[in-house]
């Protein structure tokens, strides 16, 4: 096995870990039990544990900038953010323990608001932000700071997926996506020009 394909087998077996049981479960010697190799070996190809959840974390990140939002790109204003609000949605429910990698516990070398998010860092809140300011330009929403609307329009459907995750929703899924679609509108409605 080369270094690059250990280093990498590495790094798949802490996503596993990750994806199952959240980040506190991935342990450098349970990744290296995972992998097959000692714990030792797993120093080699990462320094420590947090340089490998970097790793993991930057793959995640670079691996949902390739889809998210693409299907919605050629949409009116309200397709494309009912289909950003999808691809939100499939991601945050579908991978829960990831979703709060990324999204909401501290870790180091996360993004920040409102710098990073401007340059278009995030791959998640980048398309919700390219569509704002298309919909601005068209005179579908008010003129205002985009960065700020796209944030107001995100957040409340982050503050929901907090809730949902946290067993604080007694509704299906489908029932709490369709009250995600709705809040989504609520705040688009009072945006617009």
């Amino acid at each position: 096995m080369t270094e690059r394909g250990t280093a990498a087998r590495i790094a798949d077996a802490a996503l596993e870990i990750l994806l199952a049981e959240g980040a506190p479960a991935v342990t450098m010697r349970r990744v290296a039990a995972a992998v097959g190799v000692t714990p030792m070996a797993t120093y080699r190809h990462y320094p420590n544990r947090e340089a490998l959840l970097r790793t993991v974390a930057d793959a995640a990140f670079a691996e949902l900038g390739e889809d998210w939002g693409k299907r919605t790109a050629d949409l009116d204003f309200e397709s494309r953010l009912d289909g950003l609000t999808d691809d939100f949605l499939d991601f945050a429910l579908g991978k829960p323990n990831l979703y709060a990698y990324l999204i909401t516990e501290q870790r180091a070398g996360t993004l920040l608001f409102p710098g990073d998010f401007r340059q278009g860092g995030s791959p998640a809140f980048a398309p919700v932000h390219a569509a704002v300011e298309q919909a601005m330009r068209d005179g579908v929403l008010r003129p205002d700071d985009p960065l700020e609307v796209a944030l107001a329009i995100t957040m409340p459907v982050l503050g929901l997926v907090q809730l949902y995750l946290g067993g604080r929703f007694s509704s299906s899924e489908e029932d709490f996506r369709a009250l995600c679609k709705r809040t989504t509108r609520r705040v688009r409605d009072g945006l617009m020009a």
